[in-house]
């Protein structure tokens, strides 16, 4: 049972996902979380494609470079102390990006929202 691939269905988590602190590497691509998802501290060696969240996503204390273009965050995305340096072409930020004490917070806020852009956009406000 353990060995079988996961279905679309089971893809989809109905609340928050919360692996801060745990020893999981990988999550499957295309993984959509209705609710938050907290990877605070997380072991995560590689960032799950296709990665769909409904609410915050909170990535603080990450050593991740960079995020991929195909993530959407329905609320805020959460970067304070991650060692995230650019945002990819086609991130979607519903509300905030927070960026507090990460090489992103040196640049301007026209230059952040110039990175994500033509096919991404961060509505709300750059917190620092």
């Amino acid at each position: 049972m353990f060995n079988e691939p996961l279905t679309k269905e089971e893809l989809n988590v109905k609340g928050d996902l919360d692996i801060s602190g745990v020893n999981i590497q990988h999550l499957p691509k295309g993984l959509k979380v209705i609710g938050n998802v907290d990877f605070r501290f997380s072991s995560l060696k590689t960032f799950p494609e296709k990665l769909f969240v409904e609410g915050d996503l909170n990535f603080e204390w990450t050593s991740f470079k960079s995020l991929p273009g195909d993530l959407y965050v329905g609320r805020d995305l959460d970067l304070t102390y991650s060692d995230i340096e650019t945002l990819s072409k086609g991130l979607k930020v519903e509300r905030n990006l927070h960026i507090v004490k990460t090489p992103l917070a040196k640049l301007s806020d026209e230059k952040i929202r110039e990175m994500v852009k033509p096919d991404g956009f961060i509505n709300g406000k750059i917190i620092r």
